[in-house]
């Protein structure tokens, strides 16, 4: 991996939309004690501001939400039902917006992400959002963060791969903007969820 640099910040200084489609095929990586546990980001959702129903931005600006704010590139942490879901930064100037990674395909360090799960089969490891935060291991410690640098204790590393990209709505919430704004690589195993129905 010593061969493969960060995504620069410039990358999330862009349409959320935008971001989240070219997620898809980086690896996200956690340093934790010396280790690096991660993977390829197989599924992403696009997140914007006060006019997204479906936003944690929608209802204004908070202490828990402020990072949608800031600056693109930081690591932007909140809990949804005892879980831990883990975002980017990322909009155009003046914007609002974040990218949550919804799963990923593990690569590095899959025994402790075994022991961080409690769990054996590798396809449950970090198929869905809280279960990716558990077997990283990131929770608030991590907010802010810069993604961006390598030096982090979470960062996005760039890579190359050819899929083909699938899009549906959002997954759980309750109130949706018009356009798709969910993004997978189309038959990867490690997405949380595939329906046709939703394509």
């Amino acid at each position: 991996m010593s061969h493969l640099k960060a995504l620069p910040r410039k990358f999330y200084s862009r349409d959320p939309q935008v971001v989240a489609k070219e997620l898809l095929g980086k690896r996200l990586i956690r340093r934790v004690s010396g280790n690096l546990l991660g993977g390829i980001i197989v599924e992403a959702e696009a997140y914007y501001g006060l006019d997204d129903p479906a936003s944690r931005a929608y209802h204004g600006l908070k202490s828990h939400n402020s990072p949608m704010w800031g600056e693109p590139g930081r690591a932007f942490i909140y809990n949804v039902h005892k879980y831990w879901m883990f975002n980017v930064v990322a909009h155009e100037p003046d914007q609002i917006g974040a990218v949550l990674v919804r799963s990923i395909e593990p690569t590095e360090g899959v025994d402790a992400m075994r022991k961080n799960r409690g769990v054996e089969e590798i396809r449950l490891l970090t198929n869905g959002p809280g279960k990716l935060s558990q077997a990283l291991e990131i929770d608030r410690r991590v907010n802010e963060v810069r993604v961006y640098s390598c030096r982090s204790k979470v960062f996005v590393m760039d890579s190359e791969m050819k899929f083909e990209v699938g899009t549906s709505y959002r997954i759980g919430v309750r109130r949706d903007l018009e356009k798709k704004l969910r993004f997978y690589i189309n038959g990867n195993r490690f997405v949380s969820k595939m329906s046709k129905a939703l394509d």
